[in-house]
C-alpha cells in the first residue's frame, strides 16, 4: 500500500488505544461503525493479499465528511475485504443501503426485454438517458491495492475484449498516456473522459497511485458505449444517448457487458459477485448492481414545489445537478437516477427511474398548467 500500512505487525507493539484514529469531528458510515473494540477484534487481520483494517479506513479518516453530506469513508482492496473485515463493514452496508442485512441476498436481472417501457419518455423534457456501472475482475486486487502488473494485465484483458467487439459495439480503446491533445479535448466536449484524481476521497484511498499508467478509455464508433478502464473500478460501463429512449440505452448496456463477460471468462477471469453482495465493487455504496441509470430532465416547476423532494423520495430517486455530484442545477435540468443498488436487480432500479420520470414529466405539465399536483403525489415505493 503507497502508506506504508504494511507494516501492520510492527504497528501491534502499540495499544489499540494508542492506534485507534481521532473520529471525534467525522460525519461517514465507517467513523459511525467503527469502536474501538472493533478495531481491536480487526486490527491483526489481513486478507490474503495482505489489506488490513487501516487500509481499508484511511480515505475515511483523511476525509471527515461533510456536515449535510454522509460519505461511505472505507474501501475495498480485494474480494476478500468484505468477509475479513465483515465486523465493521456489514453494518456500513447496513445503514448506507437503507438496512440490507448480513443474511439478505441480492437479486441480479440484466434481461433487458423484462423492462416495461421506458421508449416513450417525452423528448421535449428528457434531453439524455445513461445507465452506468461497474465491474470488477476475479483474480486481481482492486484499485486501492493493485499492483502496477497487476493494472496493466487488467488493460491488457480488457483491450483484447473490447476490440473482439463488432456491429454496434466496434471501436477503439485510448490510452490516457499515449492521447494526443486533439483526442483528449475530442474526449472531455463528449464528456468522456475521466480525469486524474483530483477528488481527496480517491487519492486518500489509493486509487490515483502510478497515474496514467495502464489507465484509458473505450468507446464505440456511436459514441453511445463506453468503458473507463482502471479509475475507480477495474472497468466501468457506461451506455448513452440524446433523447428519452431509455428501453434502447439498457438494451444496449444489458448486451454489450454480457459481450465484453463471455471475453474475460475465456480467460477464467469473470466478474465478482456473490449472491449476498451482487457485484463486488471498490466503494461500499456500489455492491448489488453498482448501476445509475439517470436521465437529464428538464422540471423547471415541479423542482420549485415545496413536494419535489418528497416526490423524489416516495419514488426512490435521487436529483443532481447535471455536472454531477455536488452541482447546482441549470435551467431547471436535473440529473435524475436510482436511490438503490442494493437489494434491487437492474431491471428494477431501471423501471423505477423510467416509471418515476414519466410521472414527474406529468406533474411538470400540470404546473405549466396552473394546476395542483397534490392528487398525484406518489405513494411510497
Amino acid at each position: 500500500m503507497p502508506f506504508g500500512n504494511t507494516h501492520n505487525n510492527y504497528k501491534l507493539k502499540f495499544s489499540a488505544e494508542d492506534e485507534y484514529p481521532d473520529l471525534s469531528k467525522h460525519n461517514n458510515h465507517m467513523a459511525k461503525a467503527l469502536t474501538l473494540d472493533i478495531y481491536k477484534k480487526l486490527r491483526d487481520k489481513q486478507t490474503p493479499s495482505g489489506f488490513t483494517l487501516d487500509d481499508v479506513i484511511q480515505t475515511g479518516v483523511d476525509n471527515p465528511g461533510h456536515p449535510f453530506i454522509m460519505t461511505v469513508g472505507c474501501v475495498a482492496g480485494d474480494e476478500e475485504t468484505y468477509e475479513v473485515f465483515k465486523d465493521l463493514l456489514d453494518p456500513v452496508i447496513q445503514d448506507r443501503h437503507g438496512g440490507y442485512k448480513p443474511t439478505d441476498k441480492h437479486k441480479t436481472d440484466l434481461n433487458f426485454e423484462n423492462l416495461k417501457g421506458g421508449d416513450d419518455l417525452d423528448p421535449k423534457y428528457v434531453l439524455s438517458s445513461r445507465v452506468r456501472t461497474g465491474r470488477s475482475i476475479i483474480g486481481y486486487t482492486l484499485p486501492p491495492h493493485c499492483s502496477r502488473g497487476e493494472r496493466r494485465a487488467i488493460e491488457k484483458m480488457s483491450i483484447e475484449a473490447l476490440n473482439s467487439l463488432d456491429g454496434e459495439f466496434k471501436g477503439k480503446y485510448y490510452p490516457l498516456k499515449d492521447m494526443s491533445d486533439k483526442e483528449q479535448q475530442q474526449l472531455i466536449d463528449d464528456h468522456f473522459l475521466f480525469d486524474k484524481p483530483v477528488s481527496p476521497l480517491l487519492l486518500a484511498s489509493g486509487m490515483g497511485r502510478d497515474w496514467p499508467d495502464a489507465r484509458g478509455i473505450w468507446h464505440n464508433d456511436n459514441k453511445t458505449f463506453l468503458v473507463w478502464v482502471n479509475e475507480e473500478d477495474h472497468l466501468r460501463v457506461i451506455a448513452m444517448e440524446k433523447g428519452g429512449n431509455m428501453k434502447e440505452v439498457f438494451r444496449r448496456f444489458c448486451v454489450g457487458l454480457q459481450k465484453i463477460e463471455a471475453v474475460f471468462k475465456k480467460h477464467n477471469h469473470g466478474f465478482m459477485w456473490n449472491e449476498h453482495l451482487g457485484y463486488v465493487l471498490t466503494c461500499p455504496s456500489n455492491l448489488g448492481t453498482g448501476l445509475r441509470g439517470g436521465v437529464h430532465v428538464k422540471l423547471p416547476n415541479l423542482s420549485k414545489h415545496a413536494k419535489f423532494e418528497e416526490v423524489l423520495n416516495r419514488l426512490r430517486l435521487q436529483k443532481r445537478g447535471t455536472g454531477g455530484v455536488d452541482t447546482a442545477a441549470e435551467g431547471g435540468v436535473f440529473d435524475i437516477s436510482n436511490a438503490d443498488r442494493l437489494g434491487f436487480s437492474e431491471v428494477e432500479q431501471v423501471q423505477m427511474v423510467v416509471d418515476g420520470v414519466k410521472l414527474m414529466i406529468e406533474m411538470e405539465k400540470k404546473l405549466e398548467k396552473g394546476g395542483s399536483i397534490d392528487d398525484m403525489v406518489p405513494a411510497q415505493k
